[in-house]
């Protein structure tokens, strides 16, 4: 290892901390390129970066047993500690057979609910002692932060034992009133299925799946959250029917009637969200709450998944929240621009009409 691209890391770690960037890319024929206000930012004064020194840069990030598992993938998922300052996620690729990188920077300190500028509901989702929690939406939307927000609110105010599994660990909890187990995939568990079955000889209180990526763990967290246990996991969908559909439709034809009806019992919300644009600077959750009402869980058990929006809109005073009365909220609040909302909505026209009255 060449040292001078460990002090070259070293230096854009720190950059990327003093700036308060989201996240670092390295690929080469680039420079250094940094995400700050969801906005691409090129470190124009650094030198554009050539094959050995992405090599030699993601290379600095890795350990030896890391680097021979991504040679063997071709791609990689880690977490980072730069010093003592901050904690990095990371992802090393391929790409026209050169090496890039990104990195995720993941705030040392983890903010509360209200920190995060989301809607009071969500603290009713850490009251349960069992049944089953979704964080949706696109990457880089906050749904890990959001995840992480919801298992430390249960650190303080509930004597349980939660287990974590994460591929990579991102924020690092500290035990309060709680114990916390954090098992990263490949390095403390071969897969989130097997960590997953695993945890039932574990005698856990509460469960977070970091990401449902199968069938097996899919199922698995549903028959979890049935059987005593509150889950938290995420999925890569844009709202609370997609979500839905997303897992029912994983299931062969012959099972999805019973995965339905599994979902209806043990489902106790979804929430899905999006980082918009903020007119002072900045980004700003925008979410749809789906709150498993009884309406809700007789919806699904039925099959009628696309009337869910419908129930979403007219359930206010149940405390569920449409992403178009989101944005207009944070429209009239001046929070958000009126070209953001409509570009984050899924039904501009709508989003229009709720603006104008």
């Amino acid at each position: 290892m060449d040292k001078n691209y460990k002090e070259e890391l070293n230096d854009l770690l720190a950059l990327t901390v003093k700036a308060q960037a989201s996240d670092l890319h390295i690929s080469v024929g680039h420079p250094p390129i940094l995400r700050i206000n969801g906005r691409i930012s090129p470190l124009v004064r650094r030198k554009v970066l050539k094959s050995e020194d992405s090599k030699g840069l993601a290379t600095a990030l890795m350990t030896e047993e890391q680097q021979k598992r991504f040679y063997n993938k071709k791609e990689i998922d880690f977490s980072y500690r730069f010093e003592e300052k901050a904690r990095f996620r990371v992802n090393c690729f391929f790409q026209s057979g050169e090496i890039s990188v990104a990195l995720r920077l993941i705030p040392t300190k983890i903010p509360t609910l209200e920190e995060l500028n989301l809607p009071p509901i969500l603290h009713q989702f850490t009251h349960p002692k069992q049944g089953f929690v979704l964080v949706t939406g696109p990457s880089s939307h906050g749904k890990s932060t959001t995840l992480a927000s919801l298992i430390n609110e249960i650190n303080h105010n509930r004597t349980d034992h939660i287990v974590t599994i994460e591929d990579p660990i991102e924020y690092v909890f500290e035990d309060d009133k709680c114990i916390i187990d954090q098992r990263e995939v490949y390095k403390d568990t071969l897969s989130f299925h097997r960590a997953l079955v695993a945890t039932f000889r574990q005698d856990p209180d509460v469960i977070m799946v970091g990401e449902m990526r199968d069938l097996e763990t899919m199922a698995t967290a549903i028959s979890a959250a049935e059987t005593g246990h509150l889950v938290f996991a995420t999925l890569h969908t844009n709202s609370s029917s997609q979500t839905i559909h997303r897992i029912v439709d994983s299931f062969p034809p012959l099972q999805q009637s019973q995965i339905r009806a599994q979902l209806a019992s043990s489902l106790l919300g979804v929430i899905s969200q999006r980082l918009v644009p903020r007119i002072k600077g900045g980004l700003i959750p925008a979410c749809e709450i789906m709150i498993a009402t009884p309406a809700v869980s007789s919806l699904i058990r039925e099959n009628k998944i696309h009337e869910l929006p419908l129930v979403i809109e007219t359930s206010a005073e149940e405390g569920m929240i449409s992403l178009n009365r989101n944005l207009a909220n944070l429209v009239g609040k001046g929070e958000v621009s009126m070209r953001h909302a409509l570009d984050y909505s899924f039904n501009p026209s709508e989003l229009r009409n709720l603006i104008s009255k």
